[in-house]
């Protein structure tokens, strides 16, 4: 098994944290229901929202992810979309929230 992943979130966002990692949870299904599809913009879009959020929410690493799905997105570039979508199910999976 993998190591977790450590995200210290501020206190004040405890009460939010477990439904923001639920929607990203299904984000994943929908990632990989545009990808089936090659529905690249809304795959764009997705990791574009993702993009904005993981950062205000104590998990940078979410942040990336999105802005690599939305640079993959705009590329129309499949191999990579699916590289990134097992990296954030990892993410997601291994995560472990520390508030602080």
């Amino acid at each position: 098994m993998k190591d977790p992943i450590i995200a210290r979130c501020s206190k004040d966002l405890e009460p939010i944290i477990p439904r923001y990692l639920a929607r990203r949870r299904e984000e994943i299904a929908s990632l990989r229901a545009g990808l089936d599809a090659g529905d690249y913009q809304a795959l764009r879009i997705i990791g574009h929202s993702l993009k904005g959020s993981g950062g205000g929410y104590g998990m940078p690493a979410l942040s990336d992810i999105g802005a690599r799905i939305e640079k993959a997105a705009i590329a129309a570039d499949a191999a990579a979309i699916e590289s990134l979508l097992a990296e954030h199910a990892d993410y997601v999976e291994r995560l472990q929230v520390v508030f602080v």
